[in-house]
């Protein structure tokens, strides 16, 4: 035997006597789970990872999970939101590792993490500016707000990547966006309307994002009403979805106009409703004369531009220009 092959013995015989020394997994569960109610928090979380990485290396991948698992639920229900989103990427890094098909019994689990982190209604923004104990408050209670979201994005976008890899659709499992998407609108201080709708389209659930279109367009700023329904039509169209881009512009209407009665007089509502007709025919040059005739409000916003590009490609054959670009951003990185 050659120096390799003795190499790649003495490493397995190691892998299978760590595998026989590895105790019940349930006796580390109890034990973790003494720790955590102790309130040693941190101390668990660093046990947690190190008792988990034995069994993965030992290839006790199941084992591993469910160390994971529970102690992601655990921190979190301690309010520990930066341990418990440690463990559930890390619980997620270890469905790639073990190579863990998307199934409803870890998407159940995923669930069950997701749920536990917290929702706190962040204070308003109209402060006493010469109050510095209400500056500071509010300051604060901003960047737990952040965190929490940074926490759970990280999470939420790997386990997306992990339902595309495994099973999944290869945009990712569709619920993941969707609990991505409404914790984005209703967590986060400032609000990023084009990474929520990159989520919301991808969620296969057009109600819910019709009633979030319709939320925010009693709390933005003037003039991003329009834009946010025109991006939510042609990101849906890009991926040539007719069916949910219709609705979402017959919803948003049917609910909108009683309460914002300019909201049909919009160059761009005019633009996006002749849109959603000239595309259910073979009509390239009225879609060209749109895109010319409306430019300056297609214009606003860049986006707009590349989603139509995407919609000329899919609907008419329209080769874009740059076929590097698409899919109006890599939704594993947003």
């Amino acid at each position: 035997m050659n120096k390799a092959g003795r190499r790649w013995k003495l490493k397995s015989m190691s892998r299978e006597r760590t595998r026989r020394e590895l105790p019940p997994v349930q006796e580390h569960i109890d034990k973790l789970k003494k720790v955590v109610e102790e309130g040693n928090y941190y101390g668990a979380l660093q046990m947690y990872k190190s008792i988990s990485a034995r069994y993965v290396t030992a290839q006790r991948f199941s084992e591993a999970l469910d160390i994971l698992f529970s102690g992601s639920c655990l921190e979190l229900e301690h309010g520990l939101v930066n341990c418990g989103a440690d463990l559930a990427l890390l619980f997620v890094d270890t469905l790639v590792k073990s190579k863990s098909p998307c199934n409803d019994e870890t998407l159940d689990r995923i669930r069950c993490m997701f749920k536990l982190f917290p929702r706190v209604p962040v204070p308003p923004h109209l402060v006493d500016v010469s109050d510095d104990d209400d500056v500071h408050n509010l300051q604060e209670s901003l960047g737990e707000a952040r965190s929490r979201v940074e926490n759970l994005t990280s999470f939420l976008r790997a386990a997306i990547k992990w339902s595309a890899e495994f099973g999944g659709p290869s945009t990712g499992y569709p619920e993941l966006h969707a609990m991505l998407a409404d914790y984005l609108y209703t967590e986060c201080p400032e609000l990023d309307m084009v990474r929520i709708s990159r989520h919301f389209v991808r969620a296969e659930d057009p109600e819910k994002f019709a009633s979030t279109l319709i939320n925010f367009m009693g709390r933005c700023y003037p003039g991003e009403d329009d834009l946010a329904i025109a991006r939510a039509v042609l990101m849906y169209l890009s991926m040539g979805n007719m069916k949910d881009a219709n609705f979402i512009m017959d919803e948003v209407k049917k609910q909108a106009e009683a309460k914002h009665p300019e909201f049909s007089e919009s160059d761009l509502i005019q633009f996006t409703s002749y849109l959603l007709e000239t595309l259910q025919r073979d009509a390239l040059p009225l879609f060209n004369m749109l895109r010319v005739r409306y430019k300056s409000c297609i214009d606003r916003e860049p986006l707009l531009n590349e989603l139509l590009d995407e919609i000329a490609q899919i609907f008419y054959g329209v080769q874009r220009k740059n076929p590097m670009e698409g899919m109006f951003g890599d939704i594993f990185k947003v």
